[in-house]
């Protein structure tokens, strides 16, 4: 019989909550008063795991930095992966684009020691640097230059389907990828038909 899962710690708490609701309503208007009564604590009880809302916003960035998992498919599989993955995601409810590039737009002005900003470029370049490597694997001689170009189609895709309402920006991205993967001498499969827009 398999053991139950750990029972979450009060800051694993803090941070969960923390992080839905800085993401589905955004950081400037969740104080930490409605993160703890979400939770059913005093803020004292928070502040004494986050002592402030920029180290919880900190934290809750950090907690969005995920790295791609590694794989054993072929490169040029996994950069046009991404885009499938984009749109499984953009097809979700729940989607409310890049929390990075929100924090940056809700947060730039108050950011004056470039905190948050300096998390958001971490992450935007370790996914460049993850196209870039796949990109020399595959033998590509500006790997640096069309990995940025692919990082631009998947951030340009996300801002697309938040205007739009449809997921199948993150197809036409994967599309406009395969020709520019084409053209750096990258052999790719045939395309497959676009996605349906968003249920509901």
């Amino acid at each position: 019989m398999a053991s139950p899962p750990p029972k979450q710690t009060m800051k694993e708490r803090i941070l969960e909550t923390a992080d839905r609701l800085f993401y589905l309503q955004g950081i400037r208007a969740i104080g930490v008063d409605t993160i703890a009564a979400e939770i059913g604590i005093s803020k004292r009880t928070l502040y004494n795991h986050f002592p402030s809302k920029d180290a919880l916003i900190e934290a809750y960035l950090q907690r969005r930095f995920v790295q791609p998992r590694p794989s054993d498919k072929p490169p040029a599989e996994q950069i046009l992966a991404t885009f499938d993955s984009l749109e499984r995601r953009f097809s979700a409810k729940d989607f409310r684009g890049c929390p990075f590039v929100n924090a940056v737009a809700e947060l730039g002005p108050e950011d004056e020691d470039r905190t948050f900003r300096n998390i958001a470029i971490a992450f935007k370049e370790s996914r460049r640097l993850w196209f870039r490597d796949l990109l020399r694997r595959l033998g590509v001689a500006d790997a640096e230059g069309l990995a940025t170009q692919l990082t631009l189609l998947v951030d340009g895709s996300i801002a697309q389907d938040l205007v739009r309402d449809d997921p199948a920006m993150a197809h036409a991205a994967k599309e406009a990828a395969r020709v520019l993967l084409a053209n750096a001498g990258v052999k790719v499969g045939s395309p497959a038909p676009a996605g349906k827009k968003r249920a509901g």
